[in-house]
């Protein structure tokens, strides 16, 4: 292999395209009191010292006079206030960062969770934000926080942490590791300086143990090791360096569809673990060794789970020599111990060209190689496993001998015929033929089966002394090795082509099946259509039956989806479904926990956390899932839990909306109750009592003012009563129709006429019609109902005394009402959100009601097919509200003057 190597074009691009990112510095510690804090403020004051623009966004002193007294000087951006059940809390403002737009900014405690209501979850994802307007961050987060030491947090110091960041997060960040001695750290705990005493005390007795800070300092020098091993990596890929570097160990097992797998695994392992250093298990698959059997890929898949079992990576691919693709893995991952495993016996092949291990011995370079000698004994079971099976195999091996002996006989019957004109340099290349064709259809073993056919028939009838097989000539034995030569190397390349394309299109089917899924699940907001399509899509890849199951409102698992309805989930199954959902850890067949089940389940993760549970069910002679079908098994739960939490979130924004709906209604009833029914009420009240305390005081006149008092109050509270249940019909879409024909100056006079009853202040109200007894298809009382609607909002809103008019227009296809008064414009802001529900234009004046009429009367004119508009004068005071409804044809029967 090349000792350089070439640039990777597409890591040059994502290079450059995340240049125009900001970049993020986390100090990392491994628990609170370290430093993370100080240390950052310090920097800070450097870079605040060089002339760069910088800002703290949020920055958690924890009233230490130390840090504080670092913080005194650096431009801060101060803390919005949020409020959360009546208390006010204080979050980070992300907008007023984004605005100032500094060159640098100060984040503290990025795992925080931000109140309810923000605009993201967690602070990583403001952070996330601002990283992507092209601002640098400087950040501080504990080991703990990290998604992946989660779990091994929790078994060290027995407590669970909530708040954690996704460790794809801080793939690319630069890490400053903060550290002290635990000794140091404890003694801080003592004195008061992380923790207030009491809080200190039961710190020290359960998680600040001298234990657990040591473990939790390794996981923390880990990891950041880890990172500092990443972006080495990276820039090696980047600039096209050829590996190692020897800075960290890493381990590659090199393991093939043999028990020997399992034995180099377990040693590799513990060779990573005296190295301290990561354990990658590769598998390459080439024509030469395709794995024929079910013991062969049962065998693999053993391997490959025990490397998962062992925390190995594993790396299966696919090629044409297995020694150049090691190698390239291992210069990509900067390998420095490889362990690979060297059999008893070697090959024909392997006799001429060289073993794999001594292959790899050659071609490794800088790094070191362990070859652990094999001692594997046959049995009975495994040579007949190599036997061919029959069936499609044998069918196409008659077809090839009947295929082969036809054309070598048609090509023999040619060649005797014409041998003096064709020559025998042209007969040999006709012989050619069916050896292109066999080698190319059928392979290798075809190939050369054929070569020697023609080989025979060519000796024998062709080449002098015909008839015999016989050669005079010794030159025609270079022919004869040719014919062996090109069916065996077409035979290579023939299967060699053959394999990519059943992998080309094994992975186009799961690409296709994986893309078919991510958009259906952003196009589908219904659970289980989605749900019924995973199983479909799952079920077909494995050949087996797939179920997923969901958590009800009692936490209760349920199954929701199957992919064959008549299967019945038996309630073993369903129990080791409960502990996977449980535990958040895969189970049944294949592994070691609840492995008598007969499926194989996984739990369904997402950032909100455990939403359900995959199962799948092997075939009886599957004891694991091969590592394509795992990984894709795997795919389509990430992709299945995505696609649940979307929609329990649309779920949750709807509810949230109708919450906030409710709450506008609350409120809106709330104010009319205190004014709009209050104020009638107690007028109503009050005339009342005094006409029963004492009947005689009032005169007729009297009497017939306190009833007609009476009379207003009460028509104004069945006025707001009828608003609200209207609106209540509008949105449950309760409110029909009945339309019939008649007058639209009708219309207008009966709405008119509702305000000559006393109910309003007295206004001159005006009507203006291009046709006199216009005929319209309407809702009579709901087309008075909008008028009187627009009537009331334009006498509230306009100034007294001043006159309202009404228009009416017309032309072929539609009629057109406005109203238009004398009043106050509206802010231009106001105008598209007037028909609105509960909306109110801000006024001088206190003007009663519930912001209903106008939103009202935009559904009854949409009902109608018609449109509602507001606009202001244009040439003085005042607003217009219009609304069209659409002209019907005239229907027979009807007088011809009406409508004209």
């Amino acid at each position: 292999m090349n000792e350089e190597r070439r640039a990777n074009p597409d890591e040059l691009l994502a290079d450059i395209q995340d240049e125009a990112k900001g970049k993020l510095t986390v100090f990392l510690g491994a628990a609170a009191g370290v430093g993370k804090t100080y240390a950052m403020l310090e920097t800070a004051r450097e870079r605040l010292s060089e002339g760069i623009n910088l800002l703290a966004g949020w920055v958690e002193p924890h009233v230490r006079p130390e840090t504080m007294a670092l913080l005194e000087g650096i431009p801060k951006v101060d803390p919005k206030d949020t409020e959360y059940h009546g208390r006010i809390l204080k979050e980070m403002d992300l907008d007023e960062i984004l605005v100032r737009h500094p060159e640098i900014v100060l984040v503290d405690e990025l795992a925080h969770t931000n109140v309810p209501g923000s605009r993201h979850l967690k602070r990583y994802q403001d952070v996330e934000e601002i990283l992507a307007a092209g601002i640098n961050v400087y950040t501080t987060v504990n080991i703990q926080h990290i998604e992946s030491f989660n779990d091994i947090v929790a078994k060290i110091t027995g407590v669970r942490v909530r708040e954690t960041i996704p460790d794809a997060f801080i793939e690319n960040a630069r890490i400053q590791l903060i550290d002290i001695p635990t000794e140091a750290l404890i003694q801080r705990l003592e004195e008061g300086k992380i923790y207030v005493p009491n809080q200190a005390k039961h710190a020290l007795d359960k998680f600040f143990r001298l234990g657990n800070i040591n473990a939790l300092r390794e996981l923390s020098m880990r990891f950041a090791a880890q990172r500092v091993d990443r972006q080495m990596e990276s820039y090696m890929r980047v600039h096209g360096i050829a590996g190692p570097w020897p800075a960290s160990e890493r381990v590659m097992v090199c393991i093939s569809a043999s028990p020997f797998g399992e034995q180099l695994i377990r040693m590799g392992k513990r060779i990573a673990e005296g190295m301290k250093a990561e354990l990658l298990v590769v598998y390459i698959e080439t024509p030469s060794n395709l794995l024929k059997t079910e013991k062969q890929k049962d065998q693999l898949t053993k391997s490959l789970h025990l490397a998962e079992e062992l925390d190995g990576e594993i790396i299966s691919l696919s090629g044409n020599d297995i020694v150049e693709e090691l190698l390239e893995v291992a210069q990509k991952r900067n390998v420095t111990q490889i362990i690979i495993g060297k059999s008893g016996k070697l090959s024909l092949r392997e006799r001429f060209s060289g073993s794999i291990v001594e292959r790899v011995l050659r071609q490794s370079q800088n790094i070191s190689v362990h070859v652990i000698p094999g001692n594997i004994q046959k049995t009975k079971q495994g040579i007949e496993s190599k036997k061919i099976p029959v069936g499609k195999a044998n069918a196409n091996m008659v077809i090839l001998y009947i295929t082969t002996f036809a054309l070598l006989a048609m090509i023999t019957l040619i060649a005797w015929e014409w041998r003096s004109d064709l020559g025998l340099v042209n007969i040999a290349m006709l012989y050619l033929l069916p050896v292109l064709l066999s080698a190319g259809r059928y392979g290798k073993r075809a190939g050369v089966i054929t070569s020697l056919l023609a080989i025979i028939a060519y000796d024998f009838f062709t080449v002098p002394p015909v008839l015999t097989f016989t050669v005079a000539d010794l030159r025609y034995l270079i022919s004869f090795t040719m014919f062996i030569l090109v069916g065996l190397y077409l035979g290579n390349l023939s299967t060699r082509l053959r394999i990519q394309l059943i992998n080309s299109r094994k992975r186009e089917s799961q690409t296709a099946s994986l893309y078919s899924l991510s958009r259906e699940i952003t196009a589908v907001s219904d659970l289980d259509t989605v749900l019924e399509s995973v199983v479909k899509k799952v079920s077909d890849i494995i050949k087996g039956q797939v179920v997923i199951l969901v958590p009800e409102k009692k936490g209760q698992l349920a199954l929701r989806a199957c992919s064959n309805s008549e299967v019945i989930f038996e309630e073993n199954e369903r129990a080791v479904a409960t502990w996977v959902f449980e535990n958040n850890q895969s189970a049944g067949k294949g592994t070691d926990t609840l492995g008598g089940a007969e499926g194989f389940y996984l739990p369904l993760v997402s950032e909100q956390g455990i939403c359900g549970v995959l199962g799948v069910q092997l075939k009886s002679t599957e004891r694991y899932l091969l590592p394509e079908k795992r990984r894709l098994v795997d795919a389509f739960a990430s992709l299945t839990a995505l696609a649940i939490t979307r929609i329990s979130l649309v779920e949750t924004a709807r509810e949230a909306q109708l919450l906030n709906e409710s709450e506008k209604l609350r409120t809106a009833l709330l104010n009319s109750i205190s004014h709009d029914l209050r104020t009638p009420l107690a007028t109503m009240i009050g005339a009342v009592t005094s006409l029963l305390e004492d009947d005689q005081l009032f005169d007729e006149t009297s009497r017939k003012e306190l009833l007609q008092t009476i009379k207003i109050g009460a028509m104004r509270m069945n006025r707001l009563v009828n608003n609200l249940l209207d609106m209540a019909r509008l949105e449950s879409d309760m409110l029909k129709l009945n339309k019939e024909w008649c007058e639209l100056d009708e219309i207008v006079k009966k709405a008119i006429k509702h305000f000559d009853d006393g109910f309003f202040d007295k206004r001159d109200i005006v009507c203006k019609s291009s046709k006199k007894h216009l005929l319209v298809n309407v809702d009579f009382i709901l087309i008075k109902q909008v008028l009187i609607n627009l009537l009331d909002n334009a006498i509230k809103y306009s100034k007294p005394d001043s006159q309202v008019l009404i228009t009416v227009r017309n032309n072929e296809k539609q009629v057109e009402v406005s109203v238009r008064d004398w009043g106050t414009q509206i802010p231009t802001e106001d105008l598209e959100h007037i028909f609105d529900k509960f909306y109110r234009v801000r006024s001088p004046r206190q003007i009663s009601g519930t912001g209903l009429g106008l939103a009202i009367s935009k559904g009854i004119v949409e009902l109608h097919g018609g449109t509602i508009h507001a606009e202001n004068s244009s040439v003085s005071e005042g607003v217009t509200i219009s609304f069209t409804i659409p002209l019907a044809e005239k229907p027979t029967g009807i007088p011809a003057e009406m409508g004209d």
